[in-house]
């Protein structure tokens, strides 16, 4: 059996990071949460999870400037990320994941209207080249 994968989900909004949190762990995710982007990129960097869902706007620190700090470590910088957030505009998205020489280097997102817990978990699957269960 493989190991299980880990997602950090980083988001301060208690219901969406818990709802997301029992839906990962129900389909066999090992999850670990942070309620603002300092706690994010402190366990990021201790725990070295295999996926980052990131919501943009936080407390302490967004979402974007944990992706510039978390980028500063050695494997920080080929974190896989995908943002939650609000905005729709894939223009606005990108500028988002720029770094500071303006490359994007986060390509994919999620907005938060847009979808649903089954919808997050594919993406997640997706993301990591992972197989959807056979039912």
């Amino acid at each position: 059996m493989s190991e299980k994968k880990k997602i950090l989900i980083v988001e301060d909004e208690t219901p969406l990071r818990e709802a997301l949190s029992f839906k990962l762990k129900d389909e066999g995710f090992e999850v670990s949460e942070a309620v603002d982007g300092e706690r994010g990129l402190e366990k990021a960097i201790a725990e070295h999870p295999d996926l980052i869902l990131l919501d943009v706007l936080m407390p302490k620190m967004d979402g974007q400037e944990m992706v510039k700090e978390l980028q500063k470590d050695s494997w920080g910088k080929d974190a896989s990320v995908i943002f939650l957030t609000n905005v729709s505009d894939p223009n606005k998205v990108a500028q988002i994941g720029e770094d500071s020489r303006g490359v994007t280097t986060v390509f994919d997102y999620l907005v938060k209207s847009d979808w649903k817990l089954e919808d997050v978990v594919k993406k997640v699957r997706d993301e990591l080249g992972m197989q959807s269960p056979i039912v």
